[in-house]
């Protein structure tokens, strides 16, 4: 990128898009090996680099060939969406995409951070972005080369959870007819993300934490221990604090991943991001690379003025579909910009719950099979709570799972819209 200053030629048709570019994307990107120059520049290009090709004209254009070149045709260098299409082309598929001032802060932070070891705990409603924050601040550390392992520890089953984390010796229970190293060992020498880390059962939380204080550990069936070099993030979509005050997550584990603490805020609270996102998202799902239809800006301002409940997620389930109705086209244009519409329940005593769900069911009806499931799993976990008297435990049994995954379940909904009332959700353990 320090090249383009040299350029005279590319510097007088691309240098107000190229040099706004360049600010942002010198602190998220790994800007040596990314070639930009004009479409019409037929000097050699490098080995091992990403060529994006610039070009000015009346009707936007995106798309890729097949040897992996960019090509982008903008109309006016100081718009958004100019500068939000140049920022999509130029990130690898591994490397974050950000505009906004809030994102650039954390990120700027975290890279600053990345030079550490010390633990951080990113927090952050489901779908903002956790795992890309913590993979760029390992791909800034001096870990880099090692392994970067991810454990959701919300969706491996509670009973396996252990052996998977901490690995096993054959034969330490029925079913191991192999050793396992684990995901800690697997993580030695590189950065171990633990995801939803307030999913984690109590008593793997004080295995945990010696784990992490002596950086040494012990597989089931084993009796001796087992030296380990780990860097460790941890994830948190809830309130840890909140968490621990309810008993739910050990007080001393939480301040040893609680030693630099980051936060992502929801999508909507950074609007600079959408742009620059959807765009990636189009050039990622295009059904046609060599042909992506570019966003209009009507549409571009519907993405800015949603509310994103879903954040990160729900905007590229917005720009899959948007891709699907524009099909052939060269731009999206508002008509195929089509929001997720999540089923809502009403925070009420029980008859007026069940009867607000039924009419706003047969309002709807026909729905998306997802939305069925939605509403019947939330009746379901409604009831049962109400008739336990908010009881978790109880529910929990009466439902036939374990009072984690119920947890589980109440917050999936939550950020899925579906509220399922405070008195119902909050209740007694």
């Amino acid at each position: 990128m320090a090249a383009l200053a040299l350029n005279d030629d590319f510097a007088r048709r691309h240098g107000p898009l190229a040099n706004r570019a360049a600010a942002i994307a010198t602190s998220l990107l790994d800007c040596a090996a990314i070639d930009l120059r004009d479409v019409n520049d037929t000097s050699p290009l490098p080995r091992g680099a990403r060529t994006i090709r610039l070009a000015k004209s009346a009707i936007p254009t995106m798309g890729r060939s097949e040897s992996g070149e960019i090509s982008l045709a903008y109309h006016d260098g100081a718009s958004e969406a100019s500068l939000a299409m140049l920022l999509a082309a130029m990130a690898a598929p591994s490397e974050p995409i950000a505009a906004d001032p809030e994102s650039l802060s954390i990120f700027a932070l975290a890279d600053r951070l990345a030079t550490s070891d010390i633990p951080v705990l990113i927090n952050g409603p489901t779908g903002t972005g956790k795992e890309v924050l913590s993979r760029f601040i390992h791909a800034r550390s001096d870990r880099r080369d090692g392994p970067f392992i991810a454990v959701n520890c919300a969706a491996m089953p509670e009973t396996m959870l252990e052996a998977m984390l901490f690995g096993h010796q054959k034969g330490a229970f029925t079913g191991a007819t192999q050793a396992s190293e684990g995901f800690i060992r697997a993580a030695d020498g590189g950065t171990l993300l633990l995801d939803e880390i307030a999913e984690m059962p109590l008593q793997l939380q004080a295995k945990l934490l010696r784990a992490l204080q002596e950086q040494e550990v012990v597989p089931i069936g084993a009796t001796q221990a087992i030296k380990v070099n780990i860097r460790v993030i941890a994830c948190a979509n809830r309130d840890l604090p909140a968490e621990v005050a309810e008993g739910r997550f050990r007080a001393d584990l939480y301040y040893r991943l609680n030693v630099f603490p980051l936060t992502l805020r929801p999508l909507r609270e950074r609007p600079d991001d959408i742009a620059p996102l959807a765009f990636a998202m189009a050039l990622r799902h295009a059904p046609d690379p060599a042909r992506v239809p570019v966003l209009s800006e009507g549409a571009l301002a519907m993405l800015k003025l949603h509310q994103w409940p879903g954040n990160v997620r729900e905007l590229e389930n917005v720009m899959r579909r948007a891709l699907l109705l524009a099909h052939g086209k060269d731009m999206i244009s508002p008509e195929e910009i089509v929001f997720d519409s999540p089923a809502r329940l009403v925070a009420a005593p029980a008859p007026a719950s069940m009867e607000a769900l039924a009419a706003a069911s047969a309002a709807e009806a026909p729905r998306r099979l997802s939305s069925v499931v939605q509403i019947s799993e939330a009746r379901a976990i409604m009831e049962t709570l109400e008739a336990c008297g908010g009881n978790r435990g109880r529910a929990a049994r009466e439902l036939g799972i374990s009072e984690r995954t119920l947890r589980y379940r109440l917050a999936s909904l939550r950020e899925a819209g579906i509220e399922i009332g405070r008195t119902a959700a909050g209740g007694r353990r």
